[in-house]
């Protein structure tokens, strides 16, 4: 019942507002898209520390691609499922609390891992936190807001996807470019913080996990802020009195909707192949704008995360904004207009990543950003449209399982690897009998030896993310197959 198709929330049988007062309303749906920025800072914040973290620990692109992948997409899909069915039927703000203080508690403790294993295993634990957060928050928003405004909704939450790795990778630049273990500890000398002074022998901390402990520290405090504040609504609140009264539905029931809706089944097929490409990208495109244009890694940062991640805002906020508005003349905006974004999205990726300067990249990158990410509000709307109030977040859930088990999963490690095999390739080319080994120790090469190193670490990247942007086409494909059952399959047209 999250979609504007046939909408039913002014009809006698359904409330006219959603729980609560406006302002309250607006003061959640704020809290829970804080909730979300923080979500997002803390898993793509290792998007940012890429580089540093490889030359710490001596590893090559395919092993920070399972770093960015695997060890967050295993654990957080397959607790996904048990955590939703769990908030379809207990209280949905203490869930959120519990996974907030959680996922923030191991993203902190990711900043004094001594070891790869060690760095990979407190991933693992934050994705064990961040698995809590956004069934609830989606059933929660359903109950808050009624179906005519809920896309609008749903898109403003949405926006802690482009928000959070903007800010992850404003602040990560900054500290690595700023801060480490010696300035903050000459920075608490100042401020005669002793007991801070006395944690860890801050001399030898690098600023990779300064930024870890920087950002997970305050999501301990927004947990507490977000237990004392939300109230948790009556559980389908803005459902029309026949959907109330139904009794609770088992994972079977839900399976049997879903299987009968094959609007939601290419949704999430689109939304699994646009998280595939867009993880997998984002894992290294701070890393393919230090190497192939030279920049510093707070520079890069800060054109990746402020100048497209604000593109990217804009989209994902659009999206859901444009669908409203559209929903009476053109009732399937939940489906062509992703379709149309993420297509006109993959020949502007490939203009900005051939581009031979980072001043005639930025364009089309921004434009694709912008594009690419109008899929990311109608994803949510619709999923949890094809619903009714008993199995929103288990809907929810599901789509996420697939998408971050395929997408988050596989996208990260699989550009790794086929980036390593083009740099590999572009080395086998060359007249100096350079190897991925011999380029590991840069400082015992040649300048010329070395900048066929570099070259051909640059080349296998940008290769690999134009041909992982080109599939954005494919994902497109699928939201236009599900427009045709759209009006069909949309709950709110039934009451």
């Amino acid at each position: 019942m999250t979609s504007t198709v046939g909408q039913t929330a002014d009809s006698p049988s359904a409330p006219l507002s959603g729980f609560g007062t406006k302002g309250y309303r607006a003061f959640v749906l704020s809290s829970l898209l804080l909730v979300y920025i923080f979500n997002f800072i803390d898993r793509s914040i290792i998007n940012i520390l890429t580089e540093p973290i490889k030359a710490s620990f001596g590893v090559e692109d395919w092993q920070m691609g399972l770093l960015g992948g695997p060890a967050f997409a295993i654990l957080y899909t397959m607790l996904g499922i048990p955590i939703a069915r769990f908030a379809e039927r207990f209280h949905r703000v203490w869930i959120i609390a519990i996974a907030v203080f959680i996922w923030s508690l191991m993203t902190a403790l990711c900043g004094v891992a001594t070891s790869f294993i060690v760095l990979f295993l407190f991933r693992v634990g934050v994705s064990v936190g961040e698995a809590g957060c956004t069934p609830p928050a989606q059933s929660l928003i359903a109950d808050y807001f009624v179906p005519k405004s809920r896309a609008t909704a749903v898109s403003i939450y949405a926006l802690g996807v482009p928000l959070g790795g903007m800010f992850a990778a404003v602040f990560a630049g900054f500290i690595v470019g700023n801060l480490d273990g010696p300035s903050l500890a000459a920075m608490f000398t100042a401020w005669g913080w002793d007991w801070a002074l006395g944690l860890m022998d801050w001399q030898s901390v690098e600023g990779w996990r300064v930024a870890f402990i920087l950002v997970g520290v305050p999501g301990v405090i927004l947990a507490l802020v977000v237990k004392l504040t939300i109230k948790e609504p009556p559980r389908g609140y803005t459902d029309p009195p026949n959907v109330q009264a139904l009794e609770k539905a088992s994972m079977k029931d839900v399976f049997k909707i879903l299987a009968e809706k094959p609007t939601f089944w290419h949704i999430v097929a689109g939304a699994t192949v646009a998280s595939f490409v867009g993880y997998g990208v984002a894992q290294f495109t701070t890393s393919f704008l230090v190497r192939t244009h030279g920049l510093s890694i707070e520079t890069a940062a800060i054109l990746f995360g402020v100048i497209i991640g604000l593109m990217a805002a804009i989209g994902v906020f659009l999206s859901g904004y444009l669908a409203d508005r559209f929903a009476t003349r053109h009732p399937r905006a939940l489906c062509w207009m992703p379709a149309l974004g993420m297509g006109l999205s993959v020949p502007l990726y490939a203009m900005g990543y051939l581009a031979p300067t980072v001043w005639l990249a930025l364009p089309p990158l921004m434009a694709a950003a912008t594009l690419h990410y109008f899929y990311l509000g109608p994803m949510y709307a619709i999923v949890g449209g094809v619903v009714d109030s008993r199995m929103r977040a288990t809907s929810v859930a599901i789509t996420l399982f697939l998408v971050n088990l395929l997408g988050y999963g596989l996208g990260p490690p699989l550009i790794g690897i086929v980036s390593t095999m083009l740099k590999s390739a572009f080395l086998a080319g060359n007249d100096l009998g350079m190897t991925l080994e011999t380029c590991k120790v840069v400082s015992d090469l040649s300048a010329e030896a070395a900048a066929t190193c570099a070259r051909a670490d640059s080349e296998g990247l940008r290769w690999s993310i134009i041909g992982f942007c080109s599939l954005y086409a494919w994902a497109a494909l699928h939201y236009l197959l599900a427009g045709k059952t759209l009006m069909r399959d949309m709950m709110a047209k039934e009451h």
